[in-house]
């Protein structure tokens, strides 16, 4: 995969994660495709088919955690998968919140076809006082 190429799925990758802090489930759903698979490795986390799907589901997610930024700590790029480590940071019902993870994406014609998130539960619900 030349440059260019690699280059262009870093910045679908980086822009997805940049996305979010915009609040805004359309801007958002903009990044994936029509048959996007949203896997959640997290017992906390929920699945989802399809990008009408993923949006509905946005607006609450995007509601719950408020302020919500995924900062990119590193994106490594293989062929059309990009892997990103991330530090999430938002606040959930008054109490702030700080959870590194990793998503595996899957892209495909300048959109995500895929993502696989994997984030620590407890580390969320202890944060949140639920642990």
């Amino acid at each position: 995969m030349g440059g260019g190429a690699a280059e262009a799925t870093r910045a679908v990758a980086a822009s997805y994660l940049a996305s979010f802090a915009t609040g805004d489930p359309e801007t958002v759903a903009a990044h994936v495709g029509d048959g996007f698979v949203n896997e959640h490795t997290s017992a906390l986390g929920s699945p989802s088919r399809g990008k009408a799907a993923y949006r509905e589901r946005l607006a609450d997610f995007l509601a719950t955690f408020s302020g919500l930024a995924y900062e990119a700590a590193d994106i490594v790029v293989e062929g059309d998968r990009a892997v990103a480590a991330y530090v999430m940071r938002a606040e959930v019902d008054g109490a702030p919140i700080e959870i590194q993870g990793v998503m595996r994406l899957t892209i495909s014609g300048g959109l995500i076809e895929r993502r696989v998130d994997y984030f620590d539960s407890l580390t969320f619900l202890r944060q949140t006082g639920q642990a």
